[in-house]
């Protein structure tokens, strides 16, 4: 199924989202890859407070290239999500409802999704030139001297996402690899 989102998003928008769905957002999100997680989880242990707001926001986990004359942001690809697993739990908890990346999450996070009512979307990787068509902005905010791994606030149209792990625990890649099994041993 087809469904628009504003972001940030909504804890009742998040909870009609399910796996397998096509979902196109419209809104603000930041970036974040491993290097700023590392970095925020310093932050809060230090009882500081977060470059941005948490709760109901949501992190694509992207480094862009640099943007081409004329354009907000390069190549926009997802990268890895697991490599922020052993943070996302504890961002969860503060609020955040939402990450974008590619790949499998650990089952902590999982149990910190259902807990939260929160969503994990997949981008399409090797895409980035297409999905960066869907920024129309890009701003560092924080952590400047972290380079393509500095958090951005990003303004998006239309970006294509689909739901892989949903605020009940459904789990695409999980779902897709059962059914391939079953249809093999047929």
């Amino acid at each position: 199924m087809e469904k628009y989102i504003k972001a940030p998003i909504s804890d009742e928008d998040a909870k009609t989202l399910r796996a397998g769905d096509y979902v196109y957002i419209t809104g603000t999100i930041y970036t974040a890859r491993d290097a700023a997680h590392k970095r925020m989880a310093e932050t809060l242990a230090a009882k500081e407070q977060l470059p941005m707001e948490i709760k109901n926001n949501i992190i694509y986990y992207m480094g862009p290239s640099p943007a081409r004359e004329g354009r907000p942001i390069g190549s926009a690809g997802p990268t890895t999500a697991s490599r922020m697993d052993k943070y996302t739990p504890d961002l969860l908890d503060l609020g955040l409802k939402g990450m974008i990346g590619k790949g499998k999450r650990s089952d902590e996070v999982k149990q910190a999704i259902v807990r939260n009512g929160a969503v994990y979307f997949a981008a399409v990787g090797g895409a980035g030139a297409l999905l960066a068509q869907c920024i129309q902005s890009s701003e560092v905010i924080a952590y400047d001297d972290l380079g393509t791994e500095a958090i951005r606030r990003l303004e998006v149209k239309d970006f294509p996402v689909i739901v892989v792990i949903d605020s009940e625990g459904n789990d695409l890649y999980k779902n897709v690899m059962e059914s391939s099994v079953t249809k093999l041993l047929k």
